[in-house]
């Protein structure tokens, strides 16, 4: 439903009911200033039903088909209810004006209730209606505020959980630099031992290739 239409209904509803008062009451006036002064008001009033008729109806035309139609409908029952204006309009400023009136005012006042009543029937729907509107979209966006709420507390979940698994990893990356630092020490300790048997054994091997070398000479010489 366009909200332009709805004010423009709104507007033409409540002239329409003014504009039905109006010539209940200049039926009755006897004062003819007073009367004259009635018509011209309600002549104004009519002139600006017209013009809210036409700006409905540019509004409605310049929709959607699917709500065009609806408001096309509503427009045709305004206009028909500007028709009925316009002929109690006539009766007023006709010759017999008077008499008529004073004929059709229990009929016409019945059918103005009915009217007001219809009236207030259709904008108390209406209202009804942007009520629940209102309520469905606060919903709605309730329902979306505890969904990215629900979400953001999921995504620190993940960060909390992530930081943890890296603090871990920093920890047991510490771990490997001492296990590495002591392995290097455990190496170099066993390269310096390596290092001293080799001359040890060396010199064990010079010492015997010496004995053997005497002991070869001194035989020799005996």
């Amino acid at each position: 439903m366009s909200e332009v239409f709805e004010g423009y209904e709104r507007q033409y509803c409540d002239l329409s009911a003014n504009l039905s008062r109006k010539c209940g009451s200049a039926s009755l006036l006897s004062d003819p200033d007073q009367k004259q002064q009635k018509i011209a008001e309600i002549k104004a009033g009519l002139d600006d039903a017209e013009v809210l008729i036409r700006k409905m109806d540019l509004e409605a035309r310049s929709l959607q088909a699917s709500v065009k139609a609806t408001l096309l409908a509503k427009l045709r029952e305004y206009k028909s209810d500007l028709n009925k204006l316009k002929k109690e309009f006539k009766r007023l400023t006709s010759p017999d004006a008077d008499q008529t009136a004073r004929e059709d005012l229990l009929e016409a006042g019945m059918a103005d209730a009915h009217m007001a009543s219809a009236d207030q029937r259709e904008r108390l729907t209406m209202s009804i209606e942007r009520t629940n509107e209102s309520s469905d979209r606060i919903r709605e966006s309730r329902r979306v505020m505890l969904e990215t709420e629900q979400l953001g507390v999921s995504i620190l979940e993940d960060l909390h959980h992530q930081r943890e698994t890296l603090l871990s990893s920093h920890q047991k990356l510490f771990g490997i630099d001492d296990a590495i630092d002591k392995s290097k020490k455990v190496l170099s300790s066993m390269s310096r031992r390596i290092s001293r048997n080799k001359w040890i054994v060396g010199s064990l091997i010079g010492a015997l290739i010496l004995a053997v070398v005497i002991i070869i000479s001194y035989k020799l010489s005996h």
